[in-house]
């Protein structure tokens, strides 16, 4: 039985080193979400942190739109991150 139980241990220690490895992937991966026309475009980490915001001057005169494609950007961003991290076999996880 103690055999089992070492096993178990080292199943479960590779376990946590594949997630400490996906969870730095995360962090390093950078994905870009993009509103119609590309007006506006945001860049967030796979930790769904800003990094960056671009805005074509052409939308500062409609408050209004410059809201909504602000959130499409950020809804395209989300969307693809998930694609991302559902493909590296993280689908699901509370990341």
């Amino acid at each position: 039985m103690g055999s089992g139980l070492s096993k178990m241990r080292k199943q479960a220690q590779m376990f946590e080193e594949q997630m400490k490895k996906l969870q730095n992937e995360l962090a390093e991966m950078r994905v870009e979400g993009v509103s119609s026309q590309e007006l506006v475009k945001v860049t967030i980490s796979g930790e769904k942190d800003v990094l960056d915001i671009s805005i074509n001057p052409e939308t500062l005169s409609d408050g209004e739109g410059l809201q909504d494609l602000i959130l499409e950007a950020f809804a395209d961003a989300h969307k693809k991150l998930d694609e991302k991290s559902q493909g590296m076999g993280m689908g699901g996880l509370p990341f």
